[in-house]
C-alpha cells in the first residue's frame, strides 16, 4: 500500500493549514483535527515520495510521549484531547478511508501558536557542532572550548529558532532575539518548561538504553486563561524532531547512528541532493528510514489499536552507510 501523501476532507470539514506533514482541519470553534500525513522532508524540502505508515508512528508518539510528560509534570498543560477520527466524522467518511486516517489523526485544542521553534540539546551535534567548530558558540551562547563532535554538555542548552512556513527556512536565533519575538515572560516560560520537558524525557529514554541528543518543542497560549497559560503543541519527541541514538552504542568524536531522520538527511548530502526539491528516494532509503521510526516506537512499546500492525522494522538496524556526513540542520517539525 503507497503512504499518504495528501488528505482531502473539504466536504466534511474547513481545511485550516497544510503543512510539510501534517494537514489541520476545523472541528469547531475551539478544535482542531490533526492528520499526518507520509511526506517526509529533509533540510526544510519535502521529498516527492512517501514513507507508508510514517504519519500513524509520528501520531502514536505523540500521544505517548503526551501522556508519559503529563504523569511526569502533573501542572504541564497540552493541546492534546484524543487520539483517532471523531465518531461523528467517522461515520460520514468511505470506510477505507476513515481506516487509513484514524492511526494518524488527533483532536487537539485550538490555540494560538507561539512564533518559536523551541529547541533543546543536551549533545553537540548538528548545526550545533558546526556552529562550535566555527567560533565556540551555538546560538549566541558561548561552550567550554574542546568539545567534541556527539559529547554530552554539563547542562542542557535552550536553543531556539524563528518558525518558518512551508517553503521558508528556519533560522537558529540566540535567546535574546527570542524575548524580542515573544517578549521576557514568555521566553522566560518557554525556556525553563523546554528544558525541563527535556530533562525528563531525556531521564525516561536513558533508562531504557536511548539517548535523546536533541529536540523541538512548540507551545502555544490559552488565551481563555488570564493570564495566558502557555501549552505545549504539535508532535512532541518524534524522529521529525528528535534525534534519538543507542546508548551502547554512543562514541564521542564522530556523528551517530540515529534512530530518526537522519540517514536520509545524511543520503541527501551524500548524493549532492541537500535542499534540491523533486527529490525521490529510491525504495531502500524509504525502507532503512521507516525501519528507524519503527524502531523508535518499538522501543516505547507504542502501538495504536488500529495503527497498521507491522510495526516492526523488516530488518535489524544497521550501520549508517551514510554516516559521517556532516549535518547543519537543527531538529524541525516537519
Amino acid at each position: 500500500m503507497s503512504g499518504v501523501a495528501h488528505t482531502n476532507l473539504a466536504e466534511h470539514l474547513p481545511l485550516v493549514a497544510s503543512g510539510k506533514v501534517r494537514e489541520v482541519y476545523e472541528l469547531s470553534m475551539s478544535t482542531l483535527l490533526f492528520v499526518a500525513t507520509d511526506r517526509i522532508s529533509a533540510y526544510d524540502v519535502v521529498m516527492k515520495n512517501t514513507v507508508d505508515q510514517k504519519g500513524a508512528i509520528l501520531t502514536q508518539l505523540s500521544e505517548f510521549w503526551f501522556n508519559i510528560l503529563q504523569t511526569e509534570i502533573p501542572t504541564l498543560q497540552t493541546h492534546f484531547i484524543s487520539s483517532g477520527l471523531p465518531s461523528d466524522l467517522k461515520q460520514r467518511l468511505p470506510s477505507d478511508l476513515a481506516i487509513r486516517l484514524e492511526p494518524r489523526s488527533m483532536v487537539v485544542k485550538k490555540l494560538k501558536v507561539m512564533p518559536i521553534e523551541s529547541i533543546v540539546r543536551g549533545y553537540i551535534t548538528g548545526s550545533a557542532w558546526s556552529s562550535y567548530r566555527r567560533d565556540g558558540t551555538v546560538c549566541g551562547l558561548a561552550l567550554p572550548p574542546g568539545l567534541k563532535e556527539s559529547q554530552k554538555l554539563d547542562q542542557a542548552i535552550w536553543t531556539p529558532s524563528t518558525k518558518a512556513g512551508v517553503g521558508s527556512k528556519d533560522e537558529n536565533i540566540t535567546p535574546e532575539e527570542a524575548v524580542k519575538v515573544v517578549g521576557k515572560d514568555f521566553a522566560r516560560q518557554v525556556k525553563d518548561l523546554s528544558l525541563q520537558l527535556y530533562n525528563k524525557a531525556s531521564a525516561y529514554t536513558s533508562e531504557r538504553g536511548i539517548i535523546l541528543a536533541d529536540t523541538k518543542f512548540e507551545f502555544g497560549l490559552d488565551e481563555s486563561t488570564t493570564p495566558p497559560s502557555v501549552v505545549l503543541i504539535d508532535e512532541v519527541l518524534t524522529p521529525d524532531s528528535s534525534r534519538f541514538w543507542s546508548a551502547e552504542k554512543h562514541e564521542v568524536g564522530r556523528s551517530q547512528d540515529s534512530f530518526d531522520k537522519q540517514y536520509l538527511r545524511d543520503w541527501l548530502v551524500q548524493t549532492s541532493q541537500k535542499g534540491k526539491e523533486g527529490v525521490t528516494m529510491p525504495d531502500t532509503i524509504i525502507t532503512n528510514t521507516l525501519d528507524r521510526y519503527k524502531e523508535t516506537a518499538a522501543q516505547r512499546n507504542v502501538h495504536h489499536q488500529n495503527a497498521p500492525k507491522d510495526l516492526e522494522p523488516k530488518s535489524p538496524m544497521k550501520t549508517n552507510q551514510f554516516k559521517g556526513q556532516a549535518s547543519c540542520e537543527a531538529p524541525r517539525l516537519l
